[in-house]
Parts: structure tokens; C-alpha cells; sequence
């Protein structure tokens, strides 16, 4: 969320207007009769584009302010339930420009961006606009150094007083992002107000999720963004994204689980969901992962592909069969089963009744065509 990049951000130097966080209309009066109109009303979802959503909103009074908090909370911004907003003071703007650090996986190592115009995605200025956006790649054993900072600044052409502020807080975000092993961290607008301040007006952090271990504060927070399905899944270590599709899909190894669902969308399917029970999986996870599947709703048909070398192919039938057991409903299932103990866990399944395929490419056009025909 917007207030919580702005918290960490705070406490790392980074000047960020005054603000508050409230959950109800009645906080938002109150947060506005305590700060400065006028004022910024935003909804706080972890969504990009909020503002041509209308989730960032003016006010010029606290009863604005109590009116737009009525409109904004407990509706949905691309999809997002609004529990609460950010009542900031407004800020009299001279410039605003952009200033990010991402990981750039062909560079493997990060990259600085910075743009002399802010406020609007950065794709758009970069297609638009590429002489307005420079962009640095740092060396993994240095980092990014005084020099990096700098350089930035002066590429959005100040000098003097403000170029050090600017060093500072580009120095700040920086030690920020990799102290939060951040995917992504980004101020735009990096606002320039009237009065000649650098402000942080909007932030983003992403912090890679294989890090959160070292991260315990952000675990619980973590969870909270997941569907329920991927809550559930994250409970059994299992990787497991939801999709929009119908057909539900089971293999191990991410490599496979992604070329499955790109057949799957080749053959004109569409998958409901990416689930990885990993390598060596045991009969309980394999348990788990098909009952996920086959309480979900929106899936019709079960695929699942398993390519056995450390997981023994006998174990994946009787978690498969343990699941159909226990649970009491059922879904067409389709089984490609290659790999150690091969013969023995086709044999299992094939005499619970359920069909068992050799070729990948077959048992997804299996599966796909099953769901076809309902």
C-alpha cells in the first residue's frame, strides 16, 4: 500500500506530505480537521492507476473530505476492496518527476530509472518521451553510488542546493530497496514544490516474496494479499497462483507447470489456476493440491502432469486416490504419469477408473476437450 512504501520511506529520510490513515468516515473527518487543506483523498489498494480509477481525489474541506470518504470506502478499485484511505495535505507542485530502481533481469543486476517528467506511468513517458528517461545499470558488487545520484540529478537538470537534496533522497531510496529486497521501489511523483522541497508524493515497494523469510513484520501482511486459494496453498508450501480459466491444472516442477499451461492456451484451453507441488512430493501433498482443485468452484476438469524423478510416480496415484476418497465430490480427471514407478501408479489409478494418458500434448487436449463438453 501507498502509506505503508510512504512509512518506510519516512524512516529513511525521504520528506512525504502529512498524512493520515483512517478506516472510517468518521477518522477521515477528523484526520482532515487535524491537518492543513487542502486536502488529498486516496484510496489505499495495491493497484497502480488509482487515479484514473478515481481513488485519488481533492478536498478543500473536512466535510469534502467526510463526503468523498462515504463515496471511496467499501467500494472496489480494479477489483480491490477500499478498508481504508490516506487523507493528506496538498502540496502547491512546481515539477514532478519519477525516480525507481527495479530488477532488470537481462542486465541480471538493477537498474536505476529516472525521469525528468513524473506523475503518469513510466512506459508512457518511455515510449512517448524515451529522451525524458535515462536509466543506470548498476554493478551488483558496487551498488549504487554518489556518482549514480547525481549524475540522475543532473539528468533532470538541477544544480547546486537541490542536486545534493536530490542525492540524498535517491541515496535514501536506494538503501530503502535493498534493505527491503526490493523487486521494485519507486517515488512518482517525486514532486519539486514551490517552495524548492523534494517531496515523495506517491510510492510503490515490491518486495520479492523468497525473501520475506528475512522479512517477518511483511509475512502476515503477505498473506493478507493472497486469494483464498493462494492463502491456502501458501499454508502447504505449495506454489499456486490463481487464473481466470476453467481447467484446473497439478504438476511438479515450475518449468513444467508453465509449459502445461502454455499447451493448454495453444490447444484453446484456458487454465484456472498455476500449481507446483515441487520435487519429491509426498501422497499428503499431493493430496492437498487435488482437493484445492477440486473444491474450487470455477474448475470443471482436473489435469495433472507429473514428470516423476524424484517423485515417485506410485506416491502421486495415492495422493491422487486419498483426495477422490475423502472428498466428497467429484470432477473428470485426466493424468499424464511419467517417471519413476511409472507402471505401478498408472496401474493404481487406472483401476480407480481414471484416465491416464503418456503424452503431454494428449492429455491436455483430453483435458481441454473435456471441458468443452461439460
Amino acid at each position: 500500500m501507498e502509506y505503508e512504501a510512504k512509512n518506510v520511506l519516512r524512516s529513511y529520510g525521504v520528506p512525504v506530505p502529512q498524512g493520515m490513515v483512517v478506516t472510517s468516515v468518521e477518522e477521515a473527518y477528523e484526520a482532515a480537521r487535524k491537518l492543513k487543506p487542502p486536502f488529498m483523498v486516496k484510496a489505499q489498494v495495491p493497484v497502480s492507476g488509482r487515479g484514473k480509477a478515481g481513488g485519488i481525489l481533492p478536498a478543500n474541506s473536512p466535510n469534502e473530505v467526510k463526503a468523498i470518504a462515504e463515496r471511496l470506502l467499501n467500494t472496489y478499485i480494479k477489483g480491490f476492496h477500499v478498508k481504508s484511505l490516506l487523507i493528506e495535505e496538498m502540496l502547491s507542485i512546481k515539477r514532478e518527476l519519477y525516480f525507481g530502481i527495479t530488477v532488470s533481469r537481462a542486465d541480471q543486476t538493477y537498474i536505476v530509472i529516472a525521469s525528468q517528467e513524473g506523475g503518469v506511468d513510466i512506459e508512457e513517458v518511455a515510449e512517448k518521451s524515451p529522451e525524458k528517461v535515462m536509466t543506470i545499470r548498476l554493478d551488483p558488487w558496487l551498488g549504487f553510488q554518489p556518482h549514480h545520484a547525481r549524475l540522475a540529478a543532473k539528468f533532470m537538470g538541477y544544480s547546486g542546493g537541490a542536486l545534493l537534496s536530490l542525492e540524498n533522497i535517491f541515496q535514501s531510496i536506494y538503501r530503502a530497496g535493498m534493505d527491503y529486497d526490493a523487486e521494485l521501489i519507486e517515488v512518482n511523483p517525486l514532486a519539486e514544490t514551490v517552495d524548492g522541497e523534494f517531496v515523495a508524493l506517491d510510492a510503490r515497494i515490491i518486495v520479492d516474496d523468497n525473501a520475506l523469510f528475512r522479512h517477518k513484520e511483511l509475512q502476515e501482511r503477505f498473506l493478507e494479499s493472497l486469494s483464498p486459494d493462494e492463502r491456502e496453498a501458501a499454508k502447504h508450501d505449495l506454489a499456486y497462483v490463481d487464473l481466470n480459466g476453467d481447467l484446473g491444472v497439478i504438476c511438479n516442477g515450475a518449468g513444467l507447470t508453465m509449459a502445461t499451461i502454455d499447451v493448454v492456451h495453444l490447444l484453446g484451453g484456458r487454465p484456472a489456476n498455476f500449481l507446483d507441488v515441487g520435487g519429491g512430493a509426498s501422497p499428503e501433498r499431493i493430496a492437498i493440491a487435488v482437493k484445492m482443485l477440486l473444491f474450487n468452484p470455477k474448475v470443471k476438469v482436473i489435469l495433472v502432469n507429473i514428470l516423476g524423478g524424484i517423485t515417485r510416480c506410485d506416491e502421486v496415484a495415492k495422493g491422487i486416490l486419498d483426495a477422490l476418497k475423502s472428498a466428497d465430490i467429484k470432477k473428470p480427471l485426466v493424468v499424464r504419469l511419467v517417471g519413476t514407478n511409472e507402471d505401478q501408479g498408472r496401474r493404481m489409478l487406472s483401476e480407480f477408473g481414471i484416465l491416464v494418458v503418456n503424452d503431454m500434448e494428449d492429455a491436455v487436449r483430453q483435458a481441454v476437450e473435456m471441458v468443452r463438453e461439460g
